[in-house]
C-alpha cells in the first residue's frame, strides 16, 4: 500500500537525453488539455474517435510531455496520485493506439503493455508499471474501473478528466457504470455473469469482503452473496466510434 508521503515505487528504465523544455511547476494538476480532448473525441457511451484523435496528436504529445516533466512528489496526497496516474494510463493507451492505427485490437500491437516509453520525470515506464507497480499499491480497488484498456469490454472511458477534486465522485460513477453496464455484468438466471476484470483482479476487490459484496455495494439490485459466480468472454476488439 502507497500512502500519500511515500514514493511510488516505479522500477523502471531510465531516460537518455532530455524532452521538450516545458516550464516545471512544484505541482501540476492542470488536467485541462485532456480534457478538452475527451470531450472532443470521446462519446458519452465510451466510444473512441481515434482518427480524430490522431489528427490532433500534437495536443496529446504535449500533455503527455506536460505529465513527463512534473512527476508526482512525495508530498502530494493521494488523490493527486491517482488523478496523475489514471490520465497517464488512459492518455498513454490512447497515444498507444493512434501512433499504431488502424488496428483491430489493443493486442495486435506488439508489447502493448510491457514496453517502456512513457515518460515519468527521469524514469520511463510501461503501461504494466503504472498500473500493477502504482495505481493497483494504492488501495483503491475502483482504478480497476478507471482506467481503460482501448477494449470494448473494458470500463468506458470517460470524456472527462480525473482530477484531485473530483476523484471520490468519479471513481463512484465509473463503479456504478461498470458493474450496472449489461453488456459487461448481467445477473441473470439465478447467476451473475460477471466481467472477467473481477476474476483477474479478484484479490483487489476482495480484501476486506467477499467479491459479491463488494459488487453489491454498487449493484442497483444487489445478489443474493450466495449467488453462483461465471465470468463472460472478454472483446479485445477496438473501442472505436462508428
Amino acid at each position: 500500500m502507497i500512502s500519500a508521503s511515500t514514493k511510488e515505487p516505479l522500477i523502471v528504465a531510465k531516460i537518455k537525453g532530455p524532452l521538450h523544455k516545458i516550464k516545471s511547476k512544484s505541482q501540476f494538476h492542470d488536467h485541462s488539455l485532456w480534457n478538452v480532448l475527451l470531450k472532443k473525441y470521446v462519446d458519452n457511451l465510451g466510444n473512441v474517435n481515434y482518427a480524430g484523435f490522431k489528427k490532433d496528436v500534437v495536443h496529446l504529445d504535449t500533455y503527455l510531455d506536460q505529465l513527463g516533466q512534473n512527476p508526482p512528489k512525495p508530498d502530494w496526497s493521494k488523490n493527486e496520485k491517482l488523478a496523475y496516474y489514471i490520465n497517464l494510463y488512459n492518455a498513454g493507451t490512447v497515444k498507444l493506439i493512434i501512433d499504431n492505427y488502424p488496428t483491430k485490437s489493443i493486442k495486435d500491437i506488439p508489447n502493448c503493455w510491457k514496453k517502456k516509453w512513457i515518460v515519468v520525470g527521469d524514469n520511463i515506464a510501461s503501461l504494466n508499471d503504472i498500473e500493477h507497480k502504482v495505481l493497483r499499491k494504492m488501495d483503491e480497488p475502483r482504478i480497476h474501473f478507471a482506467i481503460n484498456c482501448a477494449s470494448y469490454s473494458c470500463p468506458k472511458l470517460l470524456n472527462v478528466a480525473f482530477t484531485p477534486q473530483s476523484m471520490e465522485r468519479l471513481l463512484s460513477k465509473t463503479a456504478v457504470d461498470f458493474v450496472n453496464d449489461k453488456t459487461k455484468n448481467r445477473i441473470e438466471g439465478g447467476k451473475a455473469h460477471l466481467s472477467k476484470i473481477f476474476k483477474w483482479y479478484k484479490g483487489d476487490f476482495t480484501e476486506k469482503t467477499s467479491l459479491l459484496e463488494y459488487i453489491n455495494t454498487y449493484l442497483q439490485n444487489p445478489v443474493n452473496k450466495s449467488t453462483k459466480v461465471e465470468y463472460l468472454d472478454y472483446d479485445w476488439s477496438l473501442n472505436e466510434a462508428k
